[in-house]
Protein backbone atom coordinates (compact mmCIF):
# COMPACT_ATOMS: atom_id res chain seq x y z
CA UNK A 1 0.00 0.00 0.00
CA UNK A 2 1.18 3.57 -0.83
CA UNK A 3 -0.23 7.03 1.04
CA UNK A 4 1.75 9.85 -0.10
CA UNK A 5 0.23 13.41 1.26
CA UNK A 6 1.93 15.98 -1.39
CA UNK A 7 2.01 19.37 -0.10
CA UNK A 8 2.33 21.71 -2.83
CA UNK A 9 4.07 25.61 -2.36
CA UNK A 10 3.99 27.81 -5.43
CA UNK A 11 5.27 30.94 -6.05
CA UNK A 12 3.24 34.07 -4.07
CA UNK A 13 0.73 34.62 -6.79
CA UNK A 14 -0.33 30.77 -6.88
CA UNK A 15 -2.45 29.33 -3.99
CA UNK A 16 -0.85 26.27 -1.77
CA UNK A 17 -2.85 22.48 -1.23
CA UNK A 18 -2.31 19.32 -0.13
CA UNK A 19 -3.15 15.96 -2.13
CA UNK A 20 -3.08 12.86 -0.67
CA UNK A 21 -2.66 9.11 -2.32
CA UNK A 22 -3.54 6.86 -1.09
CA UNK A 23 -3.40 3.65 -3.70
CA UNK A 24 -2.45 -0.19 -4.27
CA UNK A 25 0.84 -0.43 -5.68
CA UNK A 26 -0.68 -1.82 -8.89
CA UNK A 27 -3.57 1.40 -9.49
CA UNK A 28 -0.69 3.91 -8.10
CA UNK A 29 2.27 2.88 -11.18
CA UNK A 30 -0.86 2.67 -13.86
CA UNK A 31 -1.44 6.21 -13.18
CA UNK A 32 2.09 6.94 -13.65
CA UNK A 33 2.72 5.51 -16.55
CA UNK A 34 -0.68 6.95 -18.45
CA UNK A 35 1.15 10.51 -18.01
CA UNK A 36 4.64 9.36 -19.08
CA UNK A 37 3.04 7.75 -22.08
CA UNK A 38 1.11 11.24 -22.41
CA UNK A 39 4.84 13.17 -22.02
CA UNK A 40 6.14 10.33 -24.93
CA UNK A 41 3.69 11.12 -27.06
CA UNK A 42 4.23 15.10 -26.85
CA UNK A 43 1.52 16.04 -24.79
CA UNK A 44 1.71 18.62 -21.98
CA UNK A 45 0.81 17.47 -18.42
CA UNK A 46 -0.69 19.62 -16.00
CA UNK A 47 -0.29 20.18 -12.32
CA UNK A 48 -2.02 17.02 -10.89
CA UNK A 49 -0.14 14.76 -13.66
CA UNK A 50 3.13 16.24 -12.78
CA UNK A 51 2.90 15.80 -9.07
CA UNK A 52 1.67 12.18 -9.80
CA UNK A 53 5.16 11.67 -11.70
CA UNK A 54 7.11 13.10 -9.03
CA UNK A 55 4.99 10.94 -6.48
CA UNK A 56 6.18 8.13 -8.22
CA UNK A 57 9.69 9.07 -8.38
CA UNK A 58 9.92 9.66 -4.63
CA UNK A 59 7.45 6.53 -3.80
CA UNK A 60 10.58 4.41 -5.97
CA UNK A 61 13.47 6.72 -4.16
CA UNK A 62 11.87 5.40 -0.52
CA UNK A 63 11.81 2.23 -1.25
CA UNK A 64 15.67 2.64 -2.84
CA UNK A 65 16.63 3.94 0.47
CA UNK A 66 18.15 7.09 -1.71
CA UNK A 67 19.37 9.77 0.22
CA UNK A 68 17.66 13.39 0.30
CA UNK A 69 20.67 15.30 -1.40
CA UNK A 70 20.39 12.17 -4.59
CA UNK A 71 16.62 12.40 -4.34
CA UNK A 72 16.03 16.28 -5.20
CA UNK A 73 19.27 16.65 -7.60
CA UNK A 74 17.70 13.53 -9.33
CA UNK A 75 14.05 15.30 -9.38
CA UNK A 76 15.38 18.16 -11.20
CA UNK A 77 16.48 15.94 -14.50
CA UNK A 78 12.49 14.01 -14.33
CA UNK A 79 10.86 17.11 -15.87
CA UNK A 80 11.88 19.87 -18.30
CA UNK A 81 9.13 22.91 -19.10
CA UNK A 82 8.34 21.48 -22.71
CA UNK A 83 6.61 18.78 -20.93
CA UNK A 84 4.36 20.79 -18.61
CA UNK A 85 1.56 23.02 -19.56
CA UNK A 86 1.96 26.96 -19.09
CA UNK A 87 1.94 27.84 -15.33
CA UNK A 88 3.25 23.89 -14.00
CA UNK A 89 6.39 25.34 -13.03
CA UNK A 90 5.55 28.42 -10.70
CA UNK A 91 2.80 26.19 -9.29
CA UNK A 92 5.81 23.48 -8.17
CA UNK A 93 7.99 25.65 -6.52
CA UNK A 94 8.31 23.34 -3.59
CA UNK A 95 6.81 19.84 -2.76
CA UNK A 96 6.55 18.42 0.64
CA UNK A 97 6.18 14.76 0.58
CA UNK A 98 5.19 12.29 3.40
CA UNK A 99 5.41 9.09 2.51
CA UNK A 100 4.56 5.82 3.75
CA UNK A 101 5.64 3.09 1.62
CA UNK A 102 5.75 -0.73 2.34
CA UNK A 103 5.19 0.34 6.32
CA UNK A 104 7.80 3.00 6.44
CA UNK A 105 7.54 6.30 6.42
CA UNK A 106 9.38 9.63 5.25
CA UNK A 107 9.64 12.98 4.46
CA UNK A 108 11.41 14.57 1.63
CA UNK A 109 11.04 17.89 0.19
CA UNK A 110 11.62 18.85 -3.17
CA UNK A 111 12.42 22.24 -4.26
CA UNK A 112 12.22 23.79 -7.80
CA UNK A 113 12.00 20.33 -9.38
CA UNK A 114 11.18 22.20 -13.14
CA UNK A 115 13.88 24.12 -13.79
CA UNK A 116 12.82 27.06 -15.82
CA UNK A 117 16.49 28.67 -16.75
CA UNK A 118 15.68 29.49 -19.99
CA UNK A 119 12.34 29.17 -19.80
CA UNK A 120 10.24 31.65 -21.55
CA UNK A 121 6.19 31.95 -22.81
CA UNK A 122 6.39 32.89 -26.22
CA UNK A 123 3.46 33.02 -27.80
CA UNK A 124 2.41 32.03 -31.45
Amino acid sequence: MIRVKATVKGEPDTKSFTTIFDYDDKVFFASAISVREKIRRGFKINVNEALIVYCEYVVNSVRDKKKDNVIQKEAAQILVPDNVMIGVPETLQSIKFQAEVDNKFRKVVIRKPILTTGYMFTGS
